[in-house]
């Protein structure tokens, strides 16, 4: 196959979540037939309910700085499904993805395994990583943990993000339910085991899990310290960190919002114990790699326009804190989007009243709400002449240009793209294109 044709053999599978297949026998069945590529080098996985895939740019950073071979699977991708696969920092290639997808297909078809998409793109990863040389790789989880394709790689290092409400149809619908499905990644007494703060009822379930597989957990540092100060007019934060450890002093985070310095913490911890396993990452390169971490789609400035694909009831609240903070006197025009299968009435109430200006639309994957769906929702929350249906993106950015330069000259106003990875990912190829 071609790279056109393995991308839509890829789609041809289903929908990456609707037509998942949560269970571990077919990617492991799939990797033994692949003579388990993921055998030949170290693996830290991460899961959680957000910060996951920031805490794995944040460690790929850091291990680059110090000279590591990293390879990096994270999801979804925004723009081209090679984003999900990083060697060094770099994409793979298109002519290398189909390569790789070719080869995976052709075993799941001889050993008669029926891989789902992400079972497949998680082998392409793994199979890239183990060709390609690299000496780690880091591998974000894609829903869950327990029955994750990435837990059948049998990570060496796990780690955990904060853990909140998301996928409730799939994981459960307490935290406590949720939380034994992401504590599953801890699976060996032999694991290094990383866990950051969280709320009592999944800080619980975590040590239960922990004392059960027999390993003592290493929590991230909470002894984080910010201020802000000024330079040539601009606010600038720094952030300092101290663990047992170390010390990593006045340190400006290169992901935006406040939330990421416990993604960070997780990614310092993850480092110090990497140093372990015969890596040399020093104070420096930890210092180099969080200030120079980029991870595309979450608070991120593109072509004047701010992103954040906030998908839950937490990343919209962490949306808000940024706003209220940097951009309080702005007027906001608000692109927003989701999926049907997401927490939206909640996420509107806490992100609707920012908008100065609210645009609905509708990206395009079969699980997208309507805008007549989100209307429903939003009118209950705000002046409905503040609200308008623009199911198509493309015509719902130039809308919201329009919006945003017609507002007085005095106000600074703000565009932001949210509710939906999915959206962010449509919404920069169209600027892509322009």
């Amino acid at each position: 196959m071609n790279f056109e044709e393995s991308v839509k053999y890829l789609y041809s599978l289903g929908n990456e979540v609707s037509a998942m297949k949560l269970g571990l026998e077919n990617p492991k069945r799939l990797l033994q037939a692949l003579e388990n590529p993921q055998n030949y080098y170290l693996k830290v996985q991460v899961a959680g309910t957000n910060g996951k895939g920031s805490t794995c740019a944040f460690l790929d950073s850091i291990c680059r700085s110090a000279g590591i071979k990293t390879g990096l699977y994270t999801s979804p991708h925004l723009v081209s499904i090679t984003e999900r696969i990083k060697i060094d920092g770099q994409a793979i290639t298109e002519k290398d993805f189909a390569e790789y997808a070719t080869r995976v297909r052709e075993i799941t078809e001889s050993e008669k395994l029926y891989a789902t998409f992400f079972e497949q793109i998680t082998a392409i990863a793994l199979l890239a990583f183990a060709e390609n040389g690299v000496d780690l790789a880091i591998l974000e989880t894609g829903l869950g943990g327990r029955l994750d394709a990435t837990t059948a790689a049998n990570a060496e290092i796990v780690a955990i993000t904060p853990i909140d409400y998301d996928h409730q149809q799939y994981l459960g619908e307490t935290l406590t339910e949720i939380a034994g499905e992401k504590a599953a990644i801890i699976n060996s007494s032999k694991q290094k085991v990383v866990i950051s703060k969280q709320q009592p009822e999944a800080e619980k379930v975590i040590k239960g899990r922990c004392l059960e597989i027999g390993v003592e957990p290493i929590w991230a540092t909470k002894n984080i310290k910010t201020k802000e100060h000024r330079d040539a007019g601009n606010s600038i934060i720094s952030t300092s960190f101290k663990t047992e450890k170390g010390n990593y002093p006045d340190i400006m985070l290169g992901l935006e919002g406040t939330h990421q310095t416990e993604n960070a913490a997780v990614a310092i911890a993850l480092a110090e114990i990497l140093n372990e396993y015969g890596f040399k990452i020093s104070s420096q390169n930890i210092w180099i790699g969080l200030e120079t971490a980029t991870h595309k789609g979450r608070l991120e400035f593109y072509k004047g326009i701010l992103f954040d694909g906030a998908h839950n009831i937490a990343g919209a609240k962490a949306l808000k804190n940024h706003l209220e903070k940097y951009y309080s006197g702005a007027k906001i025009v608000l692109i927003f989007g989701a999926m049907k299968d997401k927490q939206i009435s909640e996420i509107a109430e806490i992100l609707f009243p920012l908008a100065e200006d609210l645009i609905l639309t509708q990206p395009n994957n079969p699980r997208a709400a309507t805008v007549e769906e989100l209307n429903e929702i939003a009118e209950k929350i705000i002046d409905e002449k503040k609200i308008l249906l623009i199911p198509n993106v493309a015509d719902a950015i130039d809308i919201a240009r329009h919006f945003s330069a017609n507002h007085p000259v005095t106000d600074h106003s703000l565009i932001c793209v949210t509710g939906s990875l999915y959206l962010v990912g449509e919404a920069q190829k169209v600027l892509a294109n322009k």
